[in-house]
């Protein structure tokens, strides 16, 4: 029997907090893509100060840098509301789900994190390990997000889960997970180490770019050779649901190399590492989304 999904007297029902998760979800998204934009643009010392935009106002727009920043910064207070909603709210389901306030409050944490990192990015004159550190939180607050609407959906579904999935299978898509982690840090590394540092006097790793691309991209094609022997292990899976998840997988997942590659021999243009960047979310996300469906809700 699933959960209440009206708001009564006592609390808020999990259909209606669904849409507050999401919304918490889509502006945690929103916001990896401005603040990639930012860097992209050069406009990471656009505010020269934190959390001021400099000595002089604390918001600024006369300089189209710093316009940029300021409307990152902004919308920073976008998605603090929305977590901050999200872990309201959570205290408000009836009946109480520990799971869901734990993703919650891990949302507030997270953006608070990333307040701080952000003011750190700021006065390190954007030291590639604090841009690289914030990237990584960025991912980590996504994670959180999704596992939030996943526990959201068992809530609802008043059932739990249970893993089905065979252990060769189970290994391979877990291997994949790591994988596709290794692939976004080794990212991070080749945009600390190239032209898109967030200012032209930026400091960058001291990596030969075309090295630390050539490992980026040797993380990729492991993580593709992973995926198509994961594919012929599920050919002809009657595991409807896992196949259409590593089909959406793969297909995100070769998008975003093919992306990668594009980029990489036109000189960066910043429109496809905006798109790469934020492609490298999704396929995330579809890589926890297969996790996922490794378990199945146990029947009744």
């Amino acid at each position: 029997m699933s959960a209440p999904d009206n708001i009564t007297s006592t609390g808020i029902g999990l259909t209606r907090y669904r849409i507050v998760a999401w919304c918490a979800f889509i502006s945690l998204y929103i916001i990896i893509v401005t603040g990639s934009l930012v860097r992209l643009t050069g406009s990471g010392l656009g505010c020269v100060d934190w959390p001021a935009c400099n000595e002089e106002r604390f918001v600024d727009v006369t300089s189209t840098h710093a316009a940029i920043e300021q409307i990152n910064r902004l919308f920073t207070g976008v998605v603090a509301a929305s977590v901050i909603v999200a872990a309201l709210a959570a205290l408000a389901i009836r009946p109480r789900n520990r799971q869901i306030g734990r993703f919650a409050s891990l949302l507030v944490v997270g953006v608070i994190g990333q307040v701080v990192l952000g003011g750190i990015v700021v006065l390190t004159g954007l030291h590639p390990l604090a841009n690289m550190g914030h990237f990584v939180l960025s991912v980590l607050l996504m994670t959180w997000a999704y596992w939030l609407l996943v526990e959201v959906r068992r809530a609802r579904d008043g059932r739990p889960f249970q893993p089905t999935a065979e252990p060769v299978t189970t290994l391979l898509v877990r291997g994949l997970v790591v994988l596709v982690a290794i692939a976004i840090v080794t990212g991070t590394v080749v945009t600390g180490s190239g032209p898109h540092a967030g200012d032209e006097t930026a400091m960058r790793f001291p990596f030969l770019l075309t090295t630390v691309a050539r490992i980026h991209g040797g993380s990729v094609l492991v993580t593709l050779v992973c995926a198509v022997l994961l594919g012929v292990l599920l050919r002809g899976s009657t595991r409807v649901e896992l196949r259409r998840a590593f089909e959406t997988f793969l297909f995100v997942a070769l998008l975003q190399a093919g992306v990668g590659y594009l980029q990489y021999f036109t000189g960066v243009p910043i429109l496809l590492v905006a798109v790469h960047i934020a492609l490298s979310i999704a396929v995330w996300l579809c890589a926890l989304r297969l996790n996922g469906r490794l378990y199945e809700v146990v029947a009744h």
